[in-house]
Formats: structure tokens, sequence, C-alpha cells
């Protein structure tokens, strides 16, 4: 499998208590910090390129700051972000480190809200600049906005010349920064209604503030943006005042679950992470709707509102074959499913013939489709020894019956992933030679010159790896190897957030899949077909978007703009 690192993950973290009782029941009020740790650092397959974390502190003075932002680059970019928070905090004496009242009123990122973004980019740019969250700043606290998401708009054209029309200015053509802006005017517009609104009742100084940030209604600032936004997103943010949001499109294509108690509500890309912070079964947790919004206003009361009418659904097919982690239920399920679709495929390319047949898969995340291709290739086992058993006319000998018992599916790990020499890759000449040596193979786990290897893998995108791991499976001696991909074939682009940005980097779709299996040199290849993918999640309820197979989306896309127009520059 190339490694496609882009997927974006989010992450938010609101606390309902006062951090008193965090420091009294849990022994630390850094609760909400400690978990927004564990939903980014438990979701670090999503975003490689950095990652970002905002607070925002309750109850802050007039002039003392409230909003606080860190951000940095790398595969080790969380570790660097917590890092640098705790760099506040290690030279404080243990008194005031343990007093939750010293520490709200004195220390930076300590709040009531947390948000956190792993990134990485569908342009192959890179920079702090470009790692969210965005901060829009202003002197009123409510109109403070901090923004990041996990999307890509397909209509910033449309939005950009609607804008521009009217009179504003956007600094950058980019989905990121026309979000930003959108929602940072209407949030404007909503503290101006309701400044109109005290000020009309007699209330002045202090006493406006106060009543503006405690019934500002995102609802409102939400059903007056997204509703333009095309494309799979799922964008949250914080304002300055307290009030949080986290908002899905409306076609589902980009996930998104929360999980909500009477001390916390908290929010990630990822159900089984939310599982794990929180010690909670997946009943408990909820996914976020198509075109819903989880909203907590300023005194930490939570709904979530229907902002945009659902479409079709079509989750990201890709989140279910690929990047989602398959510790979750419903894509444990369906991966294996895959597998188990395999097999007829499997069986016919090595003439039935187990016993010289070894299989395997490519690590690491064609592992679960690789159990469920065991799992049915031992059915298939069990039905014929069944059927050899029932053909037998006289009493078994025992050599007979031991013969019988003894048929299995031989499964080995031939190919192993080196995860610790990627840290010494280094750009430059030696890369390729280097890289190559990523994957390893287990010497003696096939037998030369007798025995075939199949080898599953999840996907094939450019067919550069695939041929550098095939190439280093030929050491192991196989007499055949055949290679079975547990998706269909990549043969279009991803306009909703996934790093395949042109057709002319995807190998299917310019070669055959007989052609395919020449380059990368396997001695045959297959694929699953759409229809085989698409009904894997028929028992969950859920419809997929399959543009990268079919080249067939469920919303119009962009046909003239370039990919990197998507994703500018610009300074805050």
């Amino acid at each position: 499998m190339e490694v496609l690192k882009h997927e974006c993950g989010v992450a938010m973290v609101r606390l309902l208590k006062p951090l008193e009782y965090y420091h009294q029941k849990y022994g630390t009020w850094m609760y909400g910090l400690n978990k927004l740790y564990l939903l980014m650092e438990k979701q670090h397959n999503r975003g490689q390129e950095g990652a970002g974390l905002a607070c925002v502190k309750l109850e802050a003075s007039p002039g003392e700051e409230y909003m606080f932002r860190e951000r940095a680059l790398g595969t080790e970019a969380i570790t660097e972000i917590f890092a640098a928070v705790h760099e506040y905090y290690k030279d404080l004496p243990p008194d005031k480190l343990n007093d939750p009242l010293f520490a709200k009123t004195n220390l930076p990122f300590v709040g009531e809200l947390y948000m956190g973004h792993l990134r990485y980019s569908t342009t192959g740019k890179s920079g702090i600049s470009y790692v969210h969250p965005f901060l829009r700043r202003n002197n009123w606290r409510a109109k403070n906005l901090a923004l990041c998401g996990n999307f890509n708009l397909t209509n910033v054209q449309d939005i950009f010349e609607e804008i521009t029309a009217i009179g504003q200015h956007p600094r950058a053509y980019a989905d990121t920064f026309i979000m930003l802006e959108q929602v940072g005017h209407r949030l404007d517009r909503e503290v101006e209604r309701l400044y109109q609104k005290y000020e009309a009742e007699g209330l002045k100084g202090m006493n406006i503030t106060h009543a503006i940030e405690a019934n500002v209604d995102l609802s409102n600032v939400l059903k007056r943006c997204a509703p333009q936004w095309d494309g799979g997103f799922v964008i949250c943010g914080l304002t300055g005042s307290g009030e949080s949001f986290s908002v899905r499109d409306p076609w589902g294509i980009r996930p998104a679950f929360y999980y909500a108690d009477d001390e916390i509500v908290i929010l990630a890309s990822e159900r089984p992470v939310i599982q794990t912070a929180m010690n909670v079964p997946a009943e408990d947790v909820h996914e976020l709707k198509r075109g819903e919004a989880l909203i907590i206003n300023k005194q930490g009361d939570w709904h979530t509102s229907q902002i945009m009418e659902p479409k079709e659904n079509k989750a990201c097919s890709f989140e279910r074959i690929y990047f989602s982690r398959g510790s979750d239920r419903d894509i444990y399920r369906e991966r294996k499913r895959l597998g188990e679709n395999l097999v007829p495929a499997v069986l016919k390319a090595v003439d039935n013939d187990l016993n010289h047949t070894v299989f395997s898969f490519i690590p690491n995340t064609a592992e679960v489709a690789y159990f469920g291709l065991q799992e049915g290739m031992n059915e298939y086992l069990n039905k014929k020894k069944k059927e050899w058993i029932a053909d037998r006319s006289h009493l078994l000998q025992e050599e007979e019956l031991e013969q019988i018992l003894s048929m299995r599916v031989r499964c080995e790990k031939v190919a192993i992933k080196d995860i610790k020499l990627r840290t010494f890759i280094a750009e430059g000449n030696s890369r390729n030679d280097l890289a190559a040596h990523v994957y390893d193979i287990t010497y003696g786990s096939v037998v030369p010159f007798e025995d075939n290897l199949v080898v599953i893998d999840d996907s094939i995108v450019r067919g550069t790896t695939s041929a550098k791991v095939v190439k280093l499976l030929r050491h192991a001696g196989a007499t055949e190897i055949h290679m079975r991909i547990s998706s269909p074939p990549f043969i279009s682009e991803c306009f909703f957030g996934t790093d395949i940005d042109s057709k002319e980097n995807l190998i299917a779709n310019k070669h055959s899949v007989e052609e395919i299996a020449k380059i990368i040199g396997v001695d045959s290849l297959g694929f699953l077909s759409t229809d085989s993918v698409v009904k894997i999640a028929e028992n969950a309820g859920c419809g997929f978007c399959s543009g990268c197979f079919t080249g067939k989306y469920p919303i119009d896309v962009p046909k003239d703009i370039p990919k990197d127009k998507f994703e500018m520059k610009f300074e805050e």
C-alpha cells in the first residue's frame, strides 16, 4: 500500500465542571488537556504533516489573555505541541502546580475548552502557516474564533465570486480561509444583533457583554454559512467567549463521533478513540449525523442541531478500507468481509492447491482483511473435508483420518514492516535505496521452488511501493506470487480530502489489471469489484462515496481549478 498521508483528524473537549472538580476527583486540573492528548495521539494514523491545539479560558477578566494556540510540524508534532504547553508549568512549585485556582488565573492553556487538529495537506505544501487551528482575532471576546477541520470544498470558486461581488476582500483563495472568514463574519453579525438588542433594553457596559456571551446563537451562525459549502467536511470551532461547535457535511463524507456525560463533552474523527479515552462502550458514542452540528454554549449546555438538510449517505469508502482505525467494531467487520470476498479468486489463482500455497499480507492496513481471507479459506477447507469424509464408502482408517484432519490453510507473516527504519530516511539521493528496505521478509516462511505465495493488500494507488515490496518478496523463493487487493482499482482523484490529487498519478487509470501485474512484478493480480465494496456496510446502514473507484461523485466537482488552489498560504 502506498502511503496516503492525508486524512485530517479533529478532537474537541468541553469540560462541564469547574477545574477544582477534576482536581479533586482525578487528581489533576489537567484532566481536559490530558483527554485532548489521548484523543489526538490515538488518531496518529491521521495527519502526518502537523498538529495544533487551541484553548479557551472562561471568565477571564478584561485585559487578560483567554485564548491560546500551539502548532508544530512533522511526524512528532503531537508530542512537540504538548511538550511546549507543559513547558509553561515545569518550574512551578508543587503548591502552585496543584492549585486549580492559581492555574486558572495565571497559566496559559488552562481552560474549559480544547480543540486539536491533525493535518496533512492535499497539495504537498508544508509550513506552519498551513497548520490548523486558524485564528480570527478581535478585541471583543465573543468575536474571536478558532477554526479547524477535516475537509475539502469543491465550490471554492463559486463562494469566492459571491463574496467578492458584495465587496469582501479575502486575503487568499483557499477553502480554509474562506470558511474562517464566512463563519467569523456571521459571528460578528450575531454579536452585533445581540448588542443592539440589549442596548435597546437599557443594558450598559459589562452587562451588555455578559448578556451577549450568554446568548450567542451558533445555530444561527452556522445556518447562514454551512449550506453554501459543497464537499466533504467536519468543521470545528471555538469562540473566545466560550461557545464551541462541530458540523458535518450533509452527505456524511467525512466522519465525526461524540460522547457526553455530566462532566465532559468530547468529539473526535473516530469512535474507538473516544471509547478508549473515556473507557465507554460503543453504544455510548454517537455519530454526528449528516448535516448536523454539535453545539455547546458558554454555560456548558449542549445540543445537536440540523444545520443542513441531509443528503444521500455517501460516507468515504476509503475511510472504511484504509484510513480509519481497524479497531472500530463496524470497520473491523467490514474489512474482514472484504477479505472473505477474495476467496473465490484466490482459489482460482492457485488452482485450489492449498498444500503448496502460503497466505500472507502486506503490513499493516491489510491485516484485518487478511483475517477475513483466512476465515473464508478455512470455511472452504472445512467444507471440502466434510465432502471427502462423506464420499468414503468404508470406515475411515486412522491414517486416512489424520491425513484429512491435517489439511490446513498455511498462513505466514512473510512481509515485515520495519517502522523504526523510517526515522532515519532522509531526502536526497539515497532515499529511494533506503526506502526500499522499509519492508523486509521472514526468511524460511516459504519453501523455495515449491510454494506459491498469495499476498493480500488493501489498495494499489501509484504502484511504486507495490513493485518494491514484490521484488523483496521474490527473495523468499516462491514459485509464483499472486496478489489480491481488498478494494477496487483507483481510477480517479478525490476532491473531498484524500491525498489522491491527479488521475495521472494513478496506475489503474492508465493500465489494465494485467499490465499492472507486469509492472509490479506479480504472476497474477486481482481487485474487488465496486459492488462488493459498497455492499459490505449494508448492515451498518451506511452508503458509500466510491468516486475514486468509479469517477462518479455525489457532488459536482471542479473541472478546471487545480487542486493546489484549495490550500494557499496566508499569514494570520
